[in-house]
């Protein structure tokens, strides 16, 4: 279940996806499949090539990407979450999802 997000945010995510950049939107979620992880962050772009390459700098498994089109994406979670949304300077998701 995802929430603390608003349709705008949404959007915008989307459009970038959609234009091929690397997007960064991170909700508060919970499933039981994942306890004690409160925050995802989806880090999406459409350029499949390109996620990928994300995945390898930052030491992620480029296997586990969501290949949904149109908006293929990463899942973002645990300890590397905020190492990675700091080095790619997501301060604002930081802040606002209390990961600072």
């Amino acid at each position: 279940m995802a929430f603390g997000i608003n349709r705008a945010e949404l959007t915008r995510w989307k459009q970038a996806v959609s234009a091929g950049e690397i997007a960064f939107l991170t909700h508060y979620w919970l499933d039981p499949r994942f306890p004690g992880m409160t925050t995802v962050t989806k880090v999406g772009c459409s350029n499949l090539d390109r996620l990928h390459s994300w995945c390898e700098q930052h030491g992620l498994p480029s296997r586990y990407i969501h290949n949904r089109k149109p908006f293929p994406h990463f899942d973002l979670m645990g300890p590397k979450q905020p190492e990675i949304l700091r080095q790619e300077g997501q301060w604002e998701q930081l802040e606002r999802f209390h990961m600072l």
